[in-house]
């Protein structure tokens, strides 16, 4: 029976997508490259900032350097995001009615902490998930499983009993990967540049607590 449910946060809470490309551009024109929306889809969403900035630098960033460039680029984001912050269509009805019928919640973002507390706290979500997951809580970055794992024993829940929201190819990997049930939002990408999901929704007025319910069950 599902008793919990974990939300990725870009592109699943919010659409956050297109301030992260405006984010990204700012930062590489600095240093005189220039991506494409296409290479950003490829290599931007759903992907963690080490895959992100060695992959457009050419060369692999890590350890401190990571830290460095890594925070540059997510203060243009939060700049840029924070007097934008909204929810995808239909979000906070959605979250208050899986409330109101007692399932436990949680966030599990490839994202930092920072750009986390940022939209959670900006919608009121902090104090009313169980779990609460950013970037620096793992070591295995999605397409691993890792972080969704982390979740389940957070909220104290078998993975079978669980059900993901994603929007990236490596968040719904990861999901699969880890055992649950995953319902692709299509905020970013369309079915077929996802794997299988159990469920696709475009926005949260397409889904209702009885079809959560049947995806366990099913």
């Amino acid at each position: 029976m599902t008793k919990a449910i974990i939300f990725d946060m870009d592109g699943v809470i919010c659409h956050t997508n297109p301030f992260h490309s405006i984010a990204f551009k700012e930062f590489f024109a600095k240093r005189d490259l220039f991506p494409t929306e296409d290479e950003f889809a490829l290599h931007m969403y759903g992907k963690n900032n080490s895959y992100i900035l060695s992959h457009f630098l050419g060369r692999k960033i890590e350890g401190a350097e990571l830290l460095e460039l890594e925070d540059e680029k997510e203060s243009l984001f939060r700049d840029i995001y924070k007097d934008i912050v909204k929810p995808i269509d239909g979000f906070l009805d959605f979250f208050g009615k899986i409330k109101e019928d007692g399932l436990l919640t949680g966030v599990a973002t490839s994202a930092p902490r920072a750009n986390l507390d940022l939209i959670v706290g900006t919608l009121g979500l902090k104090n009313q998930m169980e779990s609460i997951l950013a970037s620096e809580d793992v070591t295995k970055h999605k397409p691993e499983p890792e972080v969704y794992l982390q979740s389940a024993k957070n909220l104290e829940e078998h993975p079978e009993n669980c059900i993901v929201f994603e929007d990236s190819f490596s968040g719904v990997t990861a999901a699969i990967r880890a055992g649950m049930k995953v319902v692709g939002v299509l905020s970013s990408h369309a079915k077929d540049e996802l794997p299988p999901c159990d469920l696709y929704i475009n926005n949260y007025h397409e889904i209702n607590i009885k079809q959560l319910y049947s995806l366990v069950s099913s």
